[in-house]
């Protein structure tokens, strides 16, 4: 590994675990840096996806509080994540770097989009969050569902598609929903990240710079995210996800 590369790494990484921890996203900022350092969408993918895992972990730390008071209420998300982060990583697994190189540009396409209409798209959860339909709580846990298997398989723009499932099944309360978020992305990666490990396709010297800066990133990002303007997190995100969607259509 250069010196370029190592730089790249610690500070895509330092960054992504920012990102994680105060609106999710991160991923673009890592999996940025494993294609700059050289390897291929499917090694990218997945030793991106092993390094980010501590700094969900550590970020999970920074909200301890809010995950004791509401723990019994993690378990069913915690279920659901855990089953959807293992089907999603096998699902890669199998496509191998052949069927998963395709599909890189139109996943980072819908992750895009994701961030750029996320206060349209907020605006219409809301309404939502304040009702107990039956029909509207089961759209959101099979929401909750896809999300995990989609997390396992990719990861990008997860964060947001939870929390806005999280904020109608938990009447709103942005706090609450962030923590739930938060642990259900760790389970998500968690699990994926054990299945990619087995299946050979992490790069260990990658992995561990970004493992380490995204720790240190995640942690520290808890406390400013109160600080730091949620629309100039989200737009550097877009413009990230932007660039990487039209690189990977161009690039053959």
């Amino acid at each position: 590994m250069s010196a370029t590369d190592f730089l790249l790494l610690a500070g895509g990484g330092f960054l992504a675990g920012i990102v994680n921890s105060i609106a999710g996203g991160g991923t673009f900022l890592s999996f940025a840096a494993m294609i700059a350092c050289g390897l291929n969408a499917l090694e990218a993918n997945a030793t991106s996806a092993v390094a980010i895992t501590p700094s969900n972990l550590a970020t999970v730390a920074a909200y301890r509080n809010e995950v004791k008071s509401h723990w019994r209420e993690f378990i069913p998300f915690a279920v659901i994540g855990v089953i959807g982060g293992a089907v999603g990583a096998w699902l890669l697994i199998w496509l191998g770097n052949a069927g998963f190189r395709p599909l890189v540009p139109w996943l980072l396409l819908f992750a895009t989009l994701l961030f750029a209409f996320s206060g349209p798209i907020r605006r219409f959860v809301e309404p939502w969050s304040v009702r107990a339909e039956t029909g509207v709580r089961i759209a959101a846990y099979l929401l909750m569902v896809v999300v995990s298997i989609y997390g396992g398989f990719f990861g990008a723009g997860i964060g947001f598609v939870i929390l806005a499932a999280l904020l109608i099944l938990e009447g709103g309360d942005y706090h609450k929903a962030n923590a739930i978020r938060i642990t259900i992305a760790f389970l998500i990666q968690a699990v994926a990240a054990v299945l990619l490990i087995f299946g050979g396709l992490v790069h260990w010297p990658h992995a561990i710079v970004t493992m380490i800066a995204a720790s240190i990133g995640g942690y520290c990002g808890v406390g400013w995210a109160r600080m730091l303007p949620d629309k100039i997190v989200r737009a550097v995100v877009v413009a990230i996800g932007a660039a990487l969607t039209v690189i990977f259509f161009i690039r053959p």
